[in-house]
């Protein structure tokens, strides 16, 4: 496919997701967006920079930024007037909106500031302060939890990615080798493949620390017997990845087989559940119940997973309670995982892309028990 054609379908795929927020917010009782949530900026125009605001208004973008994105803008900012403000972008935008006669402007209160609502405030006339800016909560970043065909496209690469780096690092693992150093090698072949970053800080945590559910990777060394959970996600074209695996070193002791297999069977479990129609709360029952038989729920503290995108952390949240509906486009992440303080803990994490049928696995690197 020619760079042209790229073009072409990026340029669609922006309308379609422009005209899909305008829709969101007329329902949400606005005339117009102020976008300030860089990755809701960039799903809406196609602007990465670190510096930017959002205007949609009757059919039309203008993204407001600054002057050392003056060449970047306009090569990125598809089918979007580009302005280059000489004061904040945030304030540009908004007295472009009071300029143009906007009555009613939506913002994302969740992302929001304090200070920055006062600095909107600020840009416009006294007498519009009161009702030009509505809060319309994550109206973008809801739009952004259904991934279209492209956005699927690149997480499958992302995924991809994370699991020949998982492959890789079982050949480097040793005893004595030191979390930062496993860490290191993981990362170092993310960029050398590609990788523009990974997707949060890589975790590593072996023996007793495995217990900790975001164990930072430190300098404790591998054990020769004992746990050593892996956390990591890539970012590739913008989206993120994001998988667990859970290996062992040496020989197990009394229990680590049994819970390793357990929390195994509760992440096919929750897997099993996923797909278009079903709540995300069954979800994670699907996956807990299973913890719960094995008299390991109580060690299980956190939801069985969360939507990935442009974001690592997006919705949906699969969590008890929570009566959100799954819907074909989604992926999202099935981990569950139990952490006894003191010996160890143990998580598998997939990520998942919803379908009508069921869930289509996109990080089918082996779950089998591993011993180094």
């Amino acid at each position: 496919m020619t760079n042209e054609g790229l073009g072409r379908i990026g340029r669609m795929t922006l309308n379609r997701r422009r005209k899909s927020a305008a829709t969101a917010a007329k329902a949400a009782g606005v005339e117009a967006l102020l976008v300030t949530h860089l990755p809701d900026v960039r799903w809406l125009c196609g602007f990465t920079g670190s510096n930017a605001a959002l205007v949609l208004w009757r059919g039309r973008a203008v993204l407001f930024t600054d002057g050392r994105y003056t060449t970047q803008a306009k090569a990125e900012a598809v089918g979007t007037k580009v302005v280059i403000a000489t004061k904040p972008a945030l304030t540009a935008a908004c007295e472009w909106i009071a300029a143009a006669g906007v009555g009613r402007c939506g913002f994302d209160d969740g992302n929001t500031t304090v200070a920055g609502l006062k600095q909107m405030q600020g840009a416009v006339p006294a007498g519009l302060r009161r009702k030009m800016f509505q809060p319309v909560g994550w109206l973008v970043a809801r739009l952004r939890w259904v991934k279209d065909a492209d956005e699927i496209a690149r997480m499958r690469a992302a995924a991809a990615l994370g699991c020949r780096l998982f492959e890789g690092i079982l050949g480097t693992m040793h005893a004595g080798m030191t979390e930062t150093a496993v860490a290191a090698e993981l990362e170092h072949a993310a960029r050398i493949a590609g990788a523009e970053a990974m997707s949060f800080p890589t975790i590593v945590a072996s023996g007793e620390r495995s217990a900790l559910p975001h164990g930072h990777a430190t300098q404790a060394k591998l054990p020769k017997r004992g746990f050593v959970t892996l956390d990591f996600g890539v970012v590739l074209d913008g989206y993120c990845s994001d998988m667990t695996r859970t290996v062992h070193m040496g020989r197990a002791q009394a229990g680590e087989r049994d819970a390793y297999d357990a929390v195994r069977e509760a992440q096919e479990a929750g897997v099993a559940a996923v797909r278009a129609g079903v709540s995300a709360s069954d979800v994670d029952e699907a996956a807990r119940g299973v913890l719960r038989k094995a008299g390991l729920a109580d060690w299980f503290t956190h939801s069985t997973g969360h939507g990935v995108g442009l974001e690592i952390h997006e919705g949906p949240r699969l969590v008890a309670k929570q009566n959100q509906r799954l819907e074909a486009g989604m992926v999202v992440t099935i981990e569950p995982g139990i952490y006894m303080p003191g010996k160890f803990g143990v998580r598998i994490e997939d990520m998942v892309l919803v379908t009508a049928t069921g869930g289509d696995i996109l990080t089918p690197s082996t779950k089998a028990w591993i011993e180094l």
